[in-house]
C-alpha cells in the first residue's frame, strides 16, 4: 500500500530476543533511531519479523514466480547495483532488453520483415505497460480528431467488468472514461457482441483480457477483432484492439498455438504481458509490445543526453533496477520454446488433478476454464452452512493462502475461491492440499451450523415488542445474529483448547 497507518498507539518499539546481546534497548517502530546499531541485530530484527509472513510457495492468490534457478538468483544479485536507465554506461544490459523485446514480439507473431527490429519496452509490471499502450492509444486518438476539427476531450475505453484494477488506475489518472460490460451469471468474462455495443467515435480502443484475473478464461480475441472490423466498416471509424496478456501471453503460445489472439488478427495493435507471472521472473517486470511504430506516437519517446549519448526512453518512471530485464533473457535463452512449454504443461496438468480432486468432494462447482491460465476457481454449491470466505481463513491454520472473494458487478452475488497454479506448485502439493480443504469441510461441518442458527432465529423472526406490536427481523439482522453466535462458539471452543506453557 502506497498509505500507511501506526498499527496500535501502544505498540511503538521493537523488542527483539536474538537481537538483545546486541542491543539492550528497544527500537522506536515509526521513527528512525537516534544511534546505530551492529549490522548483526539489524539483520536479526528483520528476520524475526519476516518469519511472521506467509510462504510464497503455499500464497496460492498469487500468479507472480516465486522460485528461480540459483544460477539466475545470482545473475540478478550481480547485476542488482546496476540502474537500467544508464543505457550508455550498460550497454549489454540495453542490449539484453532489446532482445526480449524482439523475442517476444515474435512470439506474439508481430508482422516483421527480415532484420526489422521489434517495437516494445520493458517496464516495471504489466501496470506500467497497460498505462504507456492506453497513453499510446490516447493520443493516437486525439492526433485524429485534431486534425479532423472535431473534440478530443472526452475519450472512452471499452473493457469488460473483469479487468485488473490497473485499467481503473489508468481511466482514472489520465482522464478516460471506463465503460464495462457486466458480466452475467455463468459468463464472467466481456461478451465481444456487447462490446461493440458500447464501442462510439471516442472509443480510443477495446481492451481484451487474455486470462481473466477472476477464473482465468480467455477472452475471445478473434470474434471481437471480426465483430469490429465491420462496425469499422460501417461507421468509417478505425477503433484498435489491445490484448491484456499479463497472465495469458506465456501461456497461449505454448498450450495453444493455434489459438489466434495476437498480432495476427489486424486490430491488435498492442499487447502486454507479465514476465514476473508466467514469464517465470521474480517481480516486477512487464513488456509492452507494439505492432509497429505506426502506433506508438513519437511525441511521448523522450531523449535524454546528460547520461551519455542520446537514449530515447518511453517510461513512466526513471530509474529502475537490471536484475528482472537480465533474469528475463536468462529464462527466454534457458528454457527455449521446448522449456516453456513444459512448465506450462505441467502446469495445466496440477491445475487437471487439483480440479478433479475438488469436485469428487460433491462440494463444489467449478467456476475456471479448462482452456485458460491453469488456475482452479471454485463455488460452494450450498453456501448456507459455511462460506468461501470461512473456508480461506480456516486453510490459512494448515499454511495454505487461497483467496475468497466475490465477482464483479451483475454477478456479485457469486463467491469464488481460486488457486493459482504456478510452476512451483506440484503435485504432491496439489493432492495435499485437496486432503486439507476435505479437513477443512469436515471441520467447519461439525461447527454449529449457520444454516441450523437461522432455522432456529427464523422461528423467533416474528418478536413482540414491549408494546405489543409484533417486529420481523430483517434478514441482515439475522445474518448479523447468525455470525456472532458462530464466532462465539469459536471464541469458546479455542479457550477450551488454550493453556499456560
Amino acid at each position: 500500500m502506497v498509505l500507511s497507518k501506526i498499527a496500535s498507539d501502544s505498540d511503538v518499539s521493537i523488542q527483539c530476543t536474538f537481537a538483545s546481546r546486541y542491543v539492550q534497548t528497544s527500537l522506536p517502530r515509526y521513527k528512525m533511531p537516534e544511534n546505530s546499531i551492529p549490522k548483526e541485530a539489524a539483520f536479526q530484527i528483520i528476520n524475526d519479523e519476516l518469519m511472521l509472513d506467509g510462504n510464497p510457495r503455499l500464497n496460492l492468490a498469487s500468479f507472480v514466480t516465486t522460485w528461480m534457478e540459483p544460477e539466475c538468483d545470482k545473475l540478478m544479485m550481480d547485476s542488482i547495483n546496476k540502474n537500467y536507465v544508464d543505457m550508455d554506461e550498460y550497454p549489454v544490459t540495453t542490449e539484453l532488453q532489446n532482445r526480449c523485446v524482439n523475442m517476444i514480439a515474435h512470439l506474439f507473431n508481430a508482422p516483421l520483415e527480415d532484420g526489422e527490429t521489434a517495437v516494445g519496452v520493458g517496464t516495471v509490471g504489466s501496470s506500467e505497460a497497460i498505462m504507456l499502450a492506453g497513453l499510446a492509444f490516447k493520443r493516437k486518438w486525439q492526433n485524429k480528431m485534431k486534425a479532423q476539427g472535431k473534440p478530443y476531450d472526452k475519450p472512452n475505453i471499452v473493457t469488460g467488468a473483469n479487468v485488473q484494477v490497473c485499467w481503473e488506475k489508468f481511466a482514472r489518472y489520465f482522464e478516460v472514461e471506463l465503460k464495462e460490460v457486466k458480466l452475467s451469471d455463468g459468463y464472467y468474462v466481456m461478451d465481444p457482441e456487447k462490446a461493440v455495443e458500447m464501442v462510439d467515435e471516442n472509443t480510443i480502443c477495446v481492451a481484451a483480457i487474455l486470462g481473466s484475473t477472476l477464473n482465468g478464461e480467455f477472452e475471445d480475441v478473434k470474434k471481437l477483432n471480426d465483430l469490429l472490423i465491420e462496425k469499422n466498416k460501417e461507421t468509417g471509424w478505425d477503433t484498435p484492439i489491445h490484448v491484456d496478456a499479463a497472465s495469458g501471453g506465456f501461456i497461449a503460445p505454448f498450450l495453444y498455438p493455434e489459438l489466434e489472439w495476437d498480432f495476427r488478427l489486424p486490430l491488435v495493435k498492442s499487447i502486454n504481458v507479465s514476465g514476473h507471472k508466467y514469464g517465470l521472473v521474480y517481480a516486477g517486470i512487464g513488456w509492452a509490445i507494439w505492432r509497429n511504430k505506426e502506433y506508438l506516437p513519437d511525441e511521448l519517446i523522450f531523449h535524454i543526453n546528460y547520461l551519455g549519448a542520446d537514449q530515447p526512453t518511453f517510461t513512466l518512471n526513471f530509474s529502475k533496477g537490471s536484475s528482472q530485464v537480465i533474469a528475463q533473457y536468462y529464462q527466454l535463452i534457458r528454457l527455449g520454446y521446448e522449456g516453456y512449454k513444459n512448465v506450462m504443461e505441467n502446469c495445466q496438468e496440477n491445475a487437471r488433478i487439483l480440479r478433479e480432486g475438488l469436485e469428487k468432494t460433491g462440494r463444489f462447482d467449478i467456476v475456471s476454464k479448462e482452456i485458460g491460465v491453469p488456475l482452479v476457481a471454485i463455488s460452494l454449491k450450498d453456501n448456507s452452512k459455511h462460506s468461501e470466505f470461512e473456508i480461506s481463513e480456516t486453510l490459512r491454520r494448515f499454511g495454505w493462502i487461497v483467496p475468497a472473494y466475490t465477482m464483479p458487478a451483475n454477478a456479485q452475488h457469486i463467491t469464488v475461491l481460486r488457486v493459482v497454479i504456478r510452476e512451483d506448485f506440484s503435485r504432491t502439493l496439489a493432492e495435499r492440499l485437496i486432503l486439507d480443504i476435505g479437513k477443512v469441510l469436515h471441520e467447519l461441518d461439525t461447527l454449529p451450523a449457520r444454516v441450523n442458527a437461522k432455522l432456529v432465529m427464523a422461528e423467533e423472526k416474528a418478536v413482540v415488542n414491549d408494546s405489543g406490536s409484533v417486529h420481523h427481523k430483517t434478514e441482515m439482522e439475522l445474518q448479523v445474529e447468525a455470525t456472532a453466535a458462530w464466532k462465539k462458539f469459536v471464541a469458546d471452543k479455542k479457550q477450551k483448547k488454550s493453556g499456560v506453557c
